[in-house]
């Protein structure tokens, strides 16, 4: 058995556009405003993270992530149906990494 797209595909590749679009704009250091929990931080929390070095990562983040969706889209009918807890188990673990070096690594020293 192969994988499928439930549903128009054109729906999986807009999604798929934005979240590079996203990763784009992390990667350029910007963005910071779309960071979970960052906007909620009073002045003084976030002036102790460096925000060009946490919106960095969460955008390599976020490639991985764009990287797995894009191998999905375009091997759709090739792929096997276990290809998908592939995605998952690396997607968590990609989660769970940006969530350390955001906590961790961007701190400012």
């Amino acid at each position: 058995m192969t994988l499928h797209i439930n549903g128009p595909v054109w729906v999986a590749w807009t999604a798929w556009a934005l979240c590079v679009l996203f990763t784009v704009l992390f990667l350029f250091g910007k963005g910071s405003f779309l960071i979970a929990g960052f906007n909620s931080m009073s002045e003084q929390e976030q002036m102790q993270y460096d925000k060009k070095k946490l919106c960095r990562t969460m955008g390599k983040g976020f490639l991985v992530i764009d990287m797995l969706i894009l191998v999905l889209l375009l091997g759709e009918n090739i792929l096997p149906e276990w290809t998908i807890y592939v995605f998952l188990g690396v997607t968590i673990l990609d989660i769970v990494y940006i969530i350390y070096a955001t906590n961790i690594k961007c701190r400012k020293q």
